[in-house]
Formats: C-alpha cells, sequence, structure tokens
C-alpha cells in the first residue's frame, strides 16, 4: 500500500495544479450546461421533467468522460515519452499500483467538476429525483472503464497519436452516448453501437439517479461492470512504461 499511496498523493497534487487542464475539463461541460439548457429545441426523452433533468446528467458524464479518459490518457502518455514512466517502472509501484494512483486521483477531480455543475444545474432549476447512491456507484464503476481505456491508449501508442484518438473517441461519444441527445432518438443500428459504450450506459445511468428516478436498466449495469473490469484489467496487462 505504501507505494500506491506515495504515488496517490503525487498524482492528485499534480492533477490539482494543472489549471489549464481543469479549465478545459470543467468549462466544456458547463458550457454545454448553460447553452444547451438555454436552447428550446433540445430533443428531449419523453420522461424527461426539464430540459436540466437530461442535460445535468449529460455533463456529469461528459465531465468524467474528459476527466477518466481524454485528461489521463494525453498526461500519461507525455510523462511516458518523456521517460518519466520508465523511471517509476524501476521502482517497488508496479502497474497495477500505478493505475490505482492514477484512478484516484481521477476521482478527486470528478468530485470537483460534479459539485460545479450540479451547482449551476440547480441555478438553472434543476430538481434532482432519485438515490445518490445509485449515482455514486455509477460514477465510480464508469471512472474505472474511462481510465482504463485511458490509460490502455497511454500504456501503448504513441503520444502523438494518443491525443488524435482520445478527442476522436471524445466526440463520438459526446454525439452519440446520450449526452446531448437521447440514445432513443439515435438511427437503429448507431443506437445499438452506443449502447456498448460506456458513455451511453452512464447517462442513462446518471440519467435515472439523480435526473428522473426510477429503475437503472440492466443492460447499463452490465455496460459499466464490464468497462470497469476489463478496461483497466487490459491496460494493466499490456502498458508499456517506455515508448
Amino acid at each position: 500500500m505504501k507505494p500506491y499511496l506515495a504515488q496517490a498523493r503525487t498524482e492528485i497534487r499534480l492533477a490539482l495544479t494543472q489549471g489549464e487542464s481543469l479549465l478545459v475539463t470543467i468549462g466544456i461541460p458547463v458550457i454545454v450546461l448553460i447553452g444547451l439548457s438555454l436552447t428550446k429545441a433540445l430533443p428531449l426523452p419523453s420522461t424527461a421533467k426539464s430540459a436540466t433533468s437530461f442535460l445535468v446528467p449529460g455533463t456529469m458524464t461528459l465531465a468524467i468522460m474528459a476527466t477518466g479518459m481524454v485528461s489521463s490518457s494525453i498526461a500519461t502518455g507525455v510523462e511516458r515519452s518523456y521517460g518519466v514512466l520508465k523511471r517509476l517502472g524501476a521502482t517497488p509501484l508496479g502497474r497495477p499500483a500505478l493505475m490505482a494512483a492514477k484512478i484516484t486521483s481521477i476521482l478527486v477531480v470528478e468530485i470537483l467538476q460534479l459539485a460545479v455543475l450540479a451547482v449551476i444545474g440547480l441555478l438553472l432549476g434543476w430538481h434532482p429525483e432519485g438515490n445518490w447512491g445509485l449515482f455514486a456507484l455509477s460514477a465510480v464503476l464508469a471512472t474505472s472503464g474511462f481510465a482504463g481505456i485511458g490509460l490502455l491508449m497511454a500504456g501503448t501508442m504513441k503520444s502523438e497519436v494518443i491525443i488524435g484518438a482520445a478527442n476522436g473517441i471524445y466526440l463520438i461519444m459526446l454525439f452519440i452516448g446520450g449526452i446531448i441527445m437521447p440514445i432513443s432518438s439515435l438511427p437503429g443500428a448507431i443506437e445499438t453501437l452506443a449502447r456498448l459504450l460506456p458513455a451511453a450506459a452512464l447517462s442513462e445511468s446518471l440519467y435515472h439517479a439523480i435526473g428522473v428516478g426510477g429503475g437503472i436498466p440492466l443492460w447499463a449495469w452490465l455496460n459499466m461492470v464490464i468497462w470497469a473490469i476489463g478496461a483497466p484489467l487490459l491496460a494493466a496487462t499490456s502498458f508499456r512504461w517506455e515508448q
């Protein structure tokens, strides 16, 4: 535990001092939330009681994805390209502990992001309904999945490729992940694809957990559990310390 705790403290300190990264990962979801909440033509699920009941869970999904996948993959990829991870590989830390330390720092940043989005949502008229315990469980599972994807890219790709890959996946999930429009409004084949991705599962889960209440669909739970276990495991087993 000592190597993990030491690395986790370092990762958290570094994450909280990266002002530009925090501005992007918090700023973009905030802009999306405010901008779309003022749009009258926004497609909403039939069960949505207001635009914010759909958009707040969606932008929280966007924030978790931005920090868990995009920021972690780019930052870790840069560390790998500069030989930082190679030096860590010579310590008792090990791959699993490194993965765990990075996921821990991601969770800390996400708490800040989600708090900001919740406050703005309340100011815009959001009235949360549901179960905050299910919200927390969904967020943790999805964070593990997104972080696993990000660290998988960071540990197997060149740093210059990671930026394009991470942002490309981010944009795809933004449009078909139930973040700005319900996945039920997507064409059949695209909706099927969306249900296999972690963004759609998280947005659906948060929509029921803190948006309109009700039970979270089984497919969303299965999706999040599979990604939460499979992605970090694949990242840990394939991670290369140097480029």
